[in-house]
Formats: C-alpha cells, structure tokens, sequence
C-alpha cells in the first residue's frame, strides 16, 4: 500500500476524532496538557488498535460484526452527545460539565469514533495487506488531530459559551446517525 492511500485512510478515519475533539475542547474549562495528552492518546491508541484487531480477526467474523457495529458506535455517541446537551441547559451553574477525557466517557469516545479503523482492518485483511504501518500512522494521525480538534474546541468554548456545548453535544449525536445512515439506508 502506498504512501498516499495510507495518509488519505488515515485522514478520512481522524475526521470523528477531530469532531469529538472540538466538541471536547469547546465544554472543558480550561483545556489542560493533561487533557490534551489523554484525549489524544487514548484516541490514537484506539485508532491505531482498532485496524490490528479487525485484520486479526479477518473474514472469519466479518459477517457478525458488520451486523451491528455501527449501531454500537451511534449508540455511544448519541449518549455523550445527548448528555453533553442535558448538562448545557443545566441550571445549576456551580457544577462543572463532567469531563469526557476521564473514565468510561473516554473509553466510550475512543470506542465509538475508532469503530470504522476496525472496519478498514478487516478491509485490508481481505486485500492481503499487511497492517501493522498503516496502523501506526493512523494512530499518529488520529492523535495530532486530536489535539488539534481540543484546542480550536477551547477557542470556540471560550467565545460561544453554552452555545458549543449544546451544539458539540449535537455533533456527536450527528456523527452517530451519520455512521448509522450509512450502515443501514445508505448501503
């Protein structure tokens, strides 16, 4: 595989990350280093793992995973998203939104927005494609542009207030029925 199908694939499978990033960015308060290294690495973990097991697994199970992972990854998202936009009408102004750079909330970002890396393993399995450089650099791709997605995140955070996190709830939602329309009507 060249150089450029490489990039491209990564490229294509960072846009998530770098949406959830943004929406990330815009609700922490401030956006620390130790923020911008979890995110980023748990994110580029994820998409650099993801690849590895889905060529590892290979065709043997494609058929049941393809069956319902997009509606694991719409599930996880429409509920971050949903509950970022339930935290941002909140009255009570003393409690700081939780952060999705802890715990299970990662996990499940790193999860919902790697999914499609799985996918692309399982791709290049089929083609007799070896996995182990893409799958570096689409971690390392995956990770820049997650810090980069969190620090234009802050940026809007810090002008548009409420307003961002409502709508980086709604990202994520989006990003969800995006992945789940092209899985099921689009196909």
């Amino acid at each position: 595989m060249d150089w450029i199908s490489i990039f491209g694939i990564a490229l294509a499978l960072a846009m998530d990350a770098f949406a959830v990033a943004l929406a990330t960015g815009a609700v922490l308060n401030p956006v620390t280093g130790r923020h911008l290294f979890r995110l980023g690495f748990h994110f580029g973990l994820f998409q650099a793992l993801m690849p590895i097991a889905g060529w590892l697994l290979g065709l043997t199970v494609q058929k049941w995973i393809t069956a319902y992972d997009h509606w694991i990854a719409f599930g996880l998202l429409a509920y971050v998203g949903g509950r970022m936009i339930v935290e941002a009408f909140e009255e009570d102004e003393d409690t700081a939104p939780s952060d999705p750079t802890k715990g299970l909330t990662m996990v499940m970002l790193s999860v919902a927005t790697s999914i499609d890396a799985f996918a692309v393993g399982l791709s290049l399995a089929m083609l007799g494609v070896s996995v182990w450089v893409p799958s570096v650099v689409i971690g390392l791709v995956a990770g820049v542009l997650t810090v980069t997605g969190m620090l234009l995140g802050r940026r809007l955070g810090d002008n548009w207030g409420k307003r961002v996190e409502v709508c980086g709830g709604v990202v994520l939602c989006l990003i969800g029925l995006k992945i789940l329309l092209e899985h099921t009507l689009l196909k």
